[in-house]
């Protein structure tokens, strides 16, 4: 008697993750979705009810896979704000149907961040306090250098996603650290003389 082939859930994640990395969300339905993997649509119906709920454990399985590859240790947490945003923007650059799923309203949950909400997310307070005492700002200047640095970030990102940004990914992520740099200068810091900043040309 053949084996049964369990058809899991997260193998279902994973081809869709991929088609949509591959091709785009649009590409992504209950039928194709089972074409790809090679089963009826028996077990991703059983799964995820309807497309509506595939849809929905996409989006958070989607940002749980982009989370995961922006996730950094630096101790230096002005490097690490900037590692941020070189992952965002090398998302644009590899992944670009990833990248407009998740920051240009593709995906079912919505934008997966809210700009006035840097400061009331009690997640950010550690980064924040950090990158306070690293470079002498206060919490408002702080929280003003990541707003304009993550709009920065975002513009580059969605321009190169949607093809109208051309450019190498090493220009680009110069770039960011200029602009970096001359978010903290617009404070009234020298990024030169910042603490544990090493300036890397």
């Amino acid at each position: 008697m053949a084996r049964k082939v369990t058809i899991t859930k997260e193998l279902i994640l994973d081809t869709a993750l991929a088609m949509l990395i591959r091709d785009g969300y649009s590409s992504v339905n209950v039928k194709t979705l089972a074409k790809e993997i090679g089963c009826s649509t028996q077990p991703i119906v059983w799964h995820f009810e309807n497309m509506e709920g595939l849809r929905m454990a996409l989006s958070e399985y989607a940002r749980d896979y982009a989370a995961k590859k922006a996730v950094t240790d630096m101790k230096d947490k002005i490097e690490g704000f900037e590692y941020l945003g070189r992952s965002y923007v090398r998302m644009a650059i590899k992944e670009p149907n990833l990248f407009r799923f998740l920051y240009l309203g593709e995906s079912p949950m919505g934008k997966p961040y809210d700009l006035k909400a840097i400061a009331r997310d009690k997640k950010n307070k550690p980064m924040i306090s950090a990158i306070s005492f690293q470079t002498g700002l206060n919490e408002e200047q702080v929280i003003r250098f990541i707003r304009n640095t993550v709009i920065y970030s975002h513009g580059i990102a969605t321009m190169v996603a949607t093809g109208v940004f051309k450019g190498s990914e090493k220009e680009m992520m110069a770039m960011i650290n200029d602009a970096a740099d001359s978010f903290i200068a617009m404070e009234g810091i020298d990024p030169e003389k910042i603490s544990g900043k090493e300036k890397k040309r």
